[in-house]
């Protein structure tokens, strides 16, 4: 990527500055409760309601922010709210998306609205109240209001909505908040509040717990064709763990290529953690062997949501001839089509898109943060999000000088989270990808630690055989 396409993503832009605003005004009204609204927060969902005032949800948004702030908190009003409040941070995600892909010069699908899915089937109409029910007294009793026993009354909804399978999507986001929420109880107690995070997960629930929200589900299309990976992200929580990987795909018949993600995940306990967590997806071979051995593959019929997401299935893939990422970087994804973005999806904290970066040099500020300097412009480059599973560390970002990585719109401004590296090792080359270690790890001392530590995962597996044959 040249200088002058990054300098393209600094132009001031006060619309979204000003959008962020009015979010942040609702999030404080949510974060205090919508029961006991303030002079503040009153003029917050007032300025909410003007501001989406030449929209479509102009006269639903009035009546809703009359209503609660008359102190009726029906679910009809709080769901105009959540809509409004998703309006607005995706008008500001479009403008940022547009303007990335600009100074990329990336092409993008464009959205095609399904057909209106129909109502809930029973019985799933009346655990979809009992989601809002619960998400409507959170709102009443605001985040500082949370108590155990306030997350201990979702108990009976989550365990019914975990039931039901077409609703597994917003039993998983509704069990995540629950538990966050428990693990902070009483959060009057708190200093501070990650309050955009919860009113983010909030909105969402509420929005997915309308009824025809769900069912029914995106078009797939089966696809064919050359998978060529760019990086792997790994995403990992105490309890489960996930591998995203970015690729490139060239449709059999000579279609356009397409920038497509694939993701595979599993459940796992706190202690597996570092390159043990590879292992939690041996059952993905072929997509772990072309992590590690930087091949493509070549897919067969697979699964490709509109909104780029490939259904990854491993038995349907085989691997192909050695494919270098950095060359598919150079050579395929300028001219690659990005997948568009479903409307629930457009949040800037979801912009994630491949990048490749050349010739810059490093700098370390005053706290040890790492920026890549090209062409006058500094890149703040996000560290924090480099996994313990690989041999991808700040050292080798800070000596390197090619990157291909992640551009992401996080705290006001552009960072780079790094996926692959070139760096400097004794005057020759080397390269350290995400995905290195995904068949195990190949540092000596990374094997030794291992074999000190012993294998968790067979150890826990061995344990788990051992309980289910009593």
């Amino acid at each position: 990527m040249l200088a002058t396409q990054l300098a393209g993503l600094d132009d001031a832009d006060p619309g979204i500055e000003e959008a962020l605003d009015l979010v942040g005004g609702f999030d404080h009204g949510l974060t205090h409760g919508l029961a006991r609204l303030g002079e503040q927060p009153r003029a917050a969902l007032t300025a909410l309601a003007d501001a989406l005032a030449v929209t479509p949800l102009r006269d639903r948004m009035r009546e809703a922010v009359e209503k609660v702030v008359a102190g009726s908190l029906a679910d009809e009003h709080l769901t105009a709210l959540a809509g409004g409040r998703t309006a607005l941070l995706g008008a500001v995600h479009d403008g940022l998306l547009a303007r990335l892909d600009t100074a990329l010069g990336r092409s993008r699908a464009n959205w095609e609205a399904a057909a209106p899915a129909g109502p809930a089937p029973s019985p799933s109409g009346h655990v979809l109240a009992g989601c809002r029910s619960w998400l409507r007294e959170l709102a009443i009793a605001g985040w500082r209001g949370v108590d155990h026993d306030l997350v201990a009354a979702s108990a009976q909804t989550l365990d019914a909505v975990l039931a039901v399978p077409s609703l597994r999507r917003l039993a998983v986001l509704l069990d995540g908040l629950a538990a966050e929420l428990r693990g902070c109880a009483p959060v009057a107690t708190m200093d501070r509040l990650p309050t955009r995070r919860w009113a983010d997960l909030w909105t969402r629930g509420l929005l997915l717990a309308q009824p025809g929200s769900l069912p029914g589900g995106p078009t797939a299309a089966a696809v064919s064709g050359r998978l060529l990976p760019l990086g792997a992200d790994v995403h990992e929580h105490g309890t489960a763990v996930q591998v995203q990987v970015h690729a490139v795909l060239e449709p059999a018949g000579g279609a356009p290529p397409r920038l497509v993600r694939t993701s595979v995940s599993a459940p796992k306990v706190e202690t597996i953690v570092g390159p043990a967590v590879w292992r939690l997806l041996a059952d993905h071979p072929v997509l772990l062997g072309a992590l590690a051995r930087r091949h493509a593959m070549e897919i067969t019929d697979l699964s490709l949501l509109p909104g780029g997401d490939l259904i990854w299935r491993d038995e349907r893939a085989r691997p192909a001839e050695p494919a270098d990422p950095f060359a598919t970087a150079r050579l395929r994804l300028p001219e690659a089509i990005a997948p568009a973005v479903p409307p629930l999806d457009r949040h800037p904290v979801r912009i994630a898109e491949p990048v490749l970066l050349e010739d810059y040099s490093v700098t370390t500020g005053d706290g040890g943060g790492l920026a890549l300097e090209l062409g006058g412009r500094s890149l703040p480059v996000d560290v924090s999000r480099l996994p313990a599973c690989a041999p991808l560390t700040p050292e080798l970002v800070a000596r390197s000088s090619t990157c291909l990585g992640l551009l992401r719109w996080d705290a006001g401004g552009w960072r780079l989270q790094p996926l692959a590296v070139r760096h400097t090792v004794k005057r020759a080359t080397a390269e350290a990808h995400t995905g290195d270690w995904a068949l195990g790890p190949t540092d000596p001392k990374v094997v030794k630690a291992e074999a000190r530590s012993g294998d968790a995962v067979a150890v826990l597996r061995e344990r788990a055989g051992r309980l289910l044959r009593r």
